[in-house]
């Protein structure tokens, strides 16, 4: 491990993953490490247009004694090299190399007993993918998914004749550039320098994003048709979203209570496809990234993701000791340069 961006006590390690046809291939594993630690741990995968920087995420769980890590994917944030395309991928399973290899990190080179997947948005389409793949391996103990990208946020007519076509495309032309993107309504509502509360890098992290190319919109449908056709994944799984979308193209106050990004009836309704054990929380004014929601709606996330650990994998107590705060978000800094409803979650 060396010393990471984030500084003291984050802490990372890269993992080699060959060559593919852009060249060197790494992803990045950082760490923090718990006070107490416990033997349990979790592994965070970010969404698309993004990378680790939610640090009161890794405080909540380092102070109830779980060792926190988070993986940036190829070609996203700390593993992203000159000569790649950003966030770029042709099938979702490109990403299973570094979650094996995250998971052989955190179980056989350093020792724990119980493992918490967490993925936001297409990070929770990704592990779910992979926990199913891997379902007879026993490498994840429970996961959390917070917005999981289950479905395009379009008109049918767009999610699914069009999408086909365009996959196809993908197929012919993996690189070409698509004629849409994120908007930055999303990224507006939490950068400090615009009008939320957040500091992050806005060269891995823009506010519009980067391009849409038509071969990773087709490793997108491909993964959902795969999950909408039923995956059997054998641990419990806790899916968390907001209770409503803002749908406007242009800024809109009611943006900063609401996903911004995708429909969340598209994570109610394919949510049973998962597995036999899945718990639905929903959070009234939760963001796209329910951790970066106001704090208010965070410290109901938190709490609800708290319950259902120490529920669902038996871990021991998850409060944290006497006389320690809840997790707050760290002053800002200057960039780096380089199915059921919980009860009471609605608030």
């Amino acid at each position: 491990m060396e010393p990471d961006v984030l500084g003291a006590p984050y802490e990372r390690r890269t993992i080699e993953l060959g060559t593919d046809d852009e060249g060197p291939v790494v992803a990045t594993l950082v760490r923090r490490r718990a006070d107490r630690p416990t033997g349990r741990a979790v592994l965070y995968v970010h969404g698309f247009v993004d990378y680790f920087f939610q640090t009161h995420v890794a405080d909540f769980f380092a102070e109830r004694g779980w060792d926190f890590y988070a993986l940036d994917l190829r070609k996203y944030g700390r593993s992203l090299l000159p000569h790649q395309t950003p966030n770029f991928c042709r099938d979702l399973s490109d990403y299973f190399p570094e979650l094996d290899a995250a998971a052989e990190i955190i179980r056989a080179d350093e020792g724990h007993q119980t493992l918490l997947a967490m993925g936001h948005s297409t990070g929770g389409l990704i592990i779910s993918l992979w926990a199913d793949a891997r379902r007879d391996a026993g490498l994840v103990d429970g996961i959390v998914l917070n917005s999981p990208f289950f479905d395009i946020n379009a008109p049918w007519v767009v999610r699914r004749p069009l999408a086909a076509a365009v996959s196809r495309l993908g197929r012919r032309a993996p690189q070409r550039v698509l004629p849409f993107g994120l908007g930055t309504v999303y990224g507006e509502s939490l950068h400090a320098d615009h009008r939320g509360e957040w500091r992050y890098d806005l060269a891995w992290k823009p506010l519009a994003g980067f391009p849409v190319r038509a071969g990773w919109l087709n490793a997108i449908r491909t993964g959902q048709r795969r999950l909408r056709a039923g995956l059997t994944i054998e641990v419990p799984v806790l899916l968390a979203c907001s209770t409503r979308s803002f749908r406007g193209a242009k800024w809109h106050e009611s943006a900063t209570g609401a996903d911004a990004v995708l429909d969340v009836e598209h994570m109610v309704r394919w949510a049973p496809r998962l597995g036999r054990h899945v718990t639905l929380a929903r959070f009234d004014g939760g963001l796209h990234d329910l951790t970066l929601s106001s704090p208010g709606v965070r410290e109901k996330v938190f709490a609800e993701v708290g319950r259902w650990a120490e529920g669902f994998l038996r871990a021991g107590p998850t409060e944290p000791e006497p006389g320690s705060t809840p997790p707050t978000p760290r002053p800002p800094a200057d960039e780096p340069a380089d199915a059921r409803a919980a009860a009471g979650a609605e608030g």
